[in-house]
């Protein structure tokens, strides 16, 4: 459990990261994952960063328990604040370009990791999404604005809705969409293509993209922020989070054993992607567990391992940002 990093093949660099059942993030675990991602992009041998999860989801976004148990001093509102900021940041500021292959839910953090990635490749039942109205929170608009148009970015953080990885592709912010078995060797097809280039000129060409952005990502990022710590100030953010372990709370079956985060896949009522067709279930028993894991070996890992199922009945609906 935690986050991991593997150097595999020439001029990449795996960071994985695992926090079972559902990669809902604690505040120790999004600074890990900054760090790990910062020293990948250090590395002058490395050349592409691909950002990969463990198990059915890619993320489930923070670990809200943590928030349910805050003290006076706010200090897990604070914490998850800064840690998620600066998880964001480390893919945005990596100094060579960050594939993030994603499996199943992203959700809330999900998207703001993503969000700031330079390319995504996902599987065929990823869903993408920020269910932070229905978890007391705001947060991650400034990324969900960079995979979809600025209206379809405001119904969906208004709903608490998610869309496909089909409909991001449609837009043009997935790369390739594959199916599940298939994730880890495109997402290393194309760090592949993107490392045989000049490892100098890589970086250059990351830091001229990154600076003729129209949007600073961290300025926008920390605006938002203020107004989920004003929130929590006001008591409406644990108003609304306290309804999330209660019986009835949003967020669909098996939201609620408290494991998870603070969001849902479909938000209230786990309802699917913005289209109202419902977001696709990820696999709970069957049909993934023989996912390949990164590497280059193309066999698969042991239990638990990248893109396999995780325990049965629980439907990936614990996370947000």
């Amino acid at each position: 459990m935690g986050v991991s990093t593997s150097c595999g093949e020439k001029g990449i660099a795996v960071v994985t990261v695992g926090f079972p059942p559902v990669n809902a993030l604690p505040v120790a675990g999004w600074f890990a994952l900054a760090d790990a991602v910062r020293a990948a992009g250090r590395d002058p041998e490395v050349r592409c960063v691909v950002l990969a999860a463990e198990g059915r989801g890619f993320n489930a976004g923070v670990d809200i328990k943590e928030l349910q148990a805050d003290d006076r001093e706010h200090s897990a509102l604070r914490g998850v604040n800064s840690g998620c900021a600066e998880a964001f940041a480390a893919v945005y500021e990596c100094e060579v370009p960050v594939v993030a292959a994603v499996q199943g839910f992203c959700l809330g953090g999900g998207v703001g990791l993503v969000g700031n990635a330079d390319a995504i490749v996902a599987s065929e039942d990823a869903v993408f999404g920020l269910p932070e109205l229905d978890r007391g929170a705001l947060g991650a608009a400034t990324h969900l604005a960079r995979l979809v148009p600025q209206h379809l970015m405001r119904a969906l953080y208004y709903t608490a809705r998610t869309a496909s990885a089909a409909e991001l592709h449609a837009h043009g912010s997935v790369w390739r969409v594959v199916p599940r078995a298939e994730l880890p060797a495109a997402a290393l097809e194309l760090a592949r293509e993107i490392a045989a280039k000049d490892g100098r000129l890589l970086r250059l060409a990351k830091a001229a993209l990154n600076g003729i952005d129209p949007v600073d990502v961290r300025r926008s990022y920390r605006f938002e922020q203020g107004f989920t710590f004003e929130a929590g100030l006001s008591g409406v953010g644990a108003r609304v989070r306290g309804a999330f372990g209660g019986s009835g709370a949003p967020g669909g079956p098996g939201a609620h054993d408290g494991s998870g985060g603070s969001g849902g896949s479909g938000g209230s009522g786990g309802s699917g992607a913005h289209d109202g067709s419902g977001a696709p279930r990820t696999p709970g028993g069957s049909g993934a567990s023989g996912t390949p894991a990164f590497g280059g070996s193309g066999t698969p890992r042991e239990s638990g391992a990248f893109g396999t199922p995780g325990e049965s009945g629980d439907d990936g609906q614990e996370g947000a940002r």
